[in-house]
């Protein structure tokens, strides 16, 4: 018949107890050499019965040491849980300082637009005028140096321009120059103004007004013959043929 399951609760019996107390302690310091000699491991085993009775098993040199070693290493995990719950506290406090801060900065905002100044007293007001004036100033300044900026840059732009135009217009008097050829203009000019000066004395010693009666004359008249003869003397002294009537 299989052994049954034993059921994990105190016994009530005393006399019981005692003997399952003495049984157990046997077998668990045999485990823990067995653990100790397999494992290669530092064990210490400390049990004290319900008459507070020692019973302990250390397979290092000295309890006290296994000890000092258990201690030391349970004082840096709390001393790293402690370190860890105080880093958590220092992030909350920052955290909270930081939101207390972009709160007042969205605050500062919205007064700046004009926003919530009902709760403002007047030497609130005045600083945020102050603030508001000398914001002014630094953008129209800001403002102005980039104008002349700019007007300077067109500046500098023009004078290239120019000096290009210049070059240019020297080119094309050299160009000009070397392939010898004056403008229409001046040709034009030159030989209007030869001709007229060619033609205007011999217009003027030529032609000759001649003084006659206005009415109509159909005849031989005797006066009218000699003002024709004396024109034509008066052309051969001025250097005319005389027979060319």
């Amino acid at each position: 018949m299989g052994r049954g399951r034993v059921v994990l609760k105190r016994i009530e019996n005393k006399i019981n107890r005692q003997v399952t107390f003495s049984k157990r302690r046997n077998g668990l310091l045999k485990k823990a050499y067995e653990l100790s000699v397999l494992c290669d491991a530092e064990v210490a085993l400390i049990v004290f019965s319900n008459r507070g009775k020692l019973f302990e098993f250390c397979n290092s040199s000295s309890m006290l040491k296994t000890l000092e070693r258990y201690k030391k290493c349970s004082y840096n995990a709390s001393e790293a849980t402690a370190s860890k719950d105080t880093q958590e506290q220092n992030d909350h406090q920052e955290y909270l300082k930081l939101r207390a801060r972009v709160e007042l900065l969205q605050h500062s905002q919205r007064n700046l637009l004009g926003e919530d100044l009902d709760q403002l007293n007047t030497k609130e007001l005045e600083q945020l005028e102050n603030q508001l004036e000398i914001s002014l100033k630094h953008i129209r300044s800001t403002k102005t140096q980039l104008m002349l900026d700019q007007l300077f840059d067109l500046e500098r732009k023009e004078k290239m321009l120019q000096d290009t135009n210049r070059a240019l217009v020297r080119k094309m008097k050299e160009i000009s120059l070397e392939n010898s050829l004056p403008t229409p203009w001046q040709n034009v000019a030159g030989d209007t103004s030869s001709a007229r000066c060619d033609r205007h004395p011999q217009t003027q010693n030529f032609f000759q007004p001649l003084g006659c009666d206005p009415s109509l004359q159909i005849g031989y008249y005797p006066g009218l013959m000699d003002q024709m003869n004396s024109g034509i003397a008066i052309r051969s002294i001025n250097g005319y043929a005389t027979g060319w009537m």
